[in-house]
């Protein structure tokens, strides 16, 4: 398995990845309105013989914190032929080691608390942000010490807005 930035010819597998995986287009659209508005700050692909997985991360504004470099993981995907190999989890290992390199301080993630705790992200963290998203499938990671600090009101990327 290869692991890489998205590249622009990379469309086309991502639709049959997100169809594969949700059996609708939905998050493919998300990503593309993310990338079509400027807000999609990391597009990472994963491939075997053929696409197998995606991640995607866009900004997020941190109201009463904006010093902290913040960002959304939504979605992850990863094609029902390639599940249950770790590709998911490579993806997510990956990606997490590129936002930190490029100084991102926080990462928050509506999923499921036990697949997400095991990279690092923690409920309670989140649980100092107010987002749409509230509950306890949001957790935060820090990236940093500073990503500790989070708090209060945030905007996701006006495409999840848009999100049916």
């Amino acid at each position: 398995m290869r692991v890489r930035l998205e590249e622009t010819t990379d469309w086309p597998s991502l639709y049959t990845i997100y169809a594969a995986a949700f059996g609708q287009l939905a998050e493919a659209d998300l990503v593309r309105r993310m990338q079509d508005d400027e807000d999609l700050i990391l597009s990472v692909t994963a491939y075997t013989d053929e696409p197998a997985g995606h991640i995607a991360y866009s900004r997020l504004c941190l109201h009463e914190t904006p010093s902290i470099k913040a960002c959304v993981l939504a979605p992850l995907a990863v094609c029902p032929l390639f599940q249950k190999q770790g590709i998911a989890a490579a993806l997510v290992r990956h990606s997490l080691m590129r936002l930190t390199e490029d100084g991102y301080d926080l990462v928050v993630v509506l999923g499921e608390p036990h697949y997400y705790g095991r990279f690092g992200f923690d409920p309670k963290l989140a649980e100092k942000l107010k987002t749409p998203y509230d509950g306890p499938y949001l957790q935060a990671l820090a990236l940093s010490d500073h990503g500790k600090g989070a708090h209060g009101p945030v905007s996701y990327a006006r495409a999840f807005a848009e999100l049916n």
